[in-house]
């Protein structure tokens, strides 16, 4: 019985973190500054990757590295070191 409350309890707070950081990508990092004119989902696929580095324990440095990966690789622009570093540490905050 407890471990079913503490699996249900890791469940929502694992749901409460993967939402705070979909919410982190729309509105504070927005490398290509669509979040005012496309759909709330335009970063949503970029969140599984982030979430998994914060749940294993990654470095600000670490997560910087992959927004700037999904920056290059994905949407052929590279934002600032400096937006990727404050997004990083609001994504560790979270």
């Amino acid at each position: 019985r407890n471990k079913t409350f503490k699996n249900n309890l890791t469940a929502a707070k694992d749901m409460f973190l993967y939402k705070k950081i979909h919410y982190i990508l729309w509105y504070d990092w927005a490398p290509i500054g669509v979040n005012d004119l496309a759909p709330r989902d335009e970063y949503r696929s970029y969140v599984p990757d982030i979430f998994s580095l914060r749940k294993a324990g990654a470095d600000r440095n670490q997560i910087a590295n992959a927004l700037f990966k999904i920056e290059t690789e994905k949407m052929g622009i590279a934002g600032t070191l400096e937006n990727r570093l404050s997004v990083a540490d609001k994504i560790l905050q979270s």
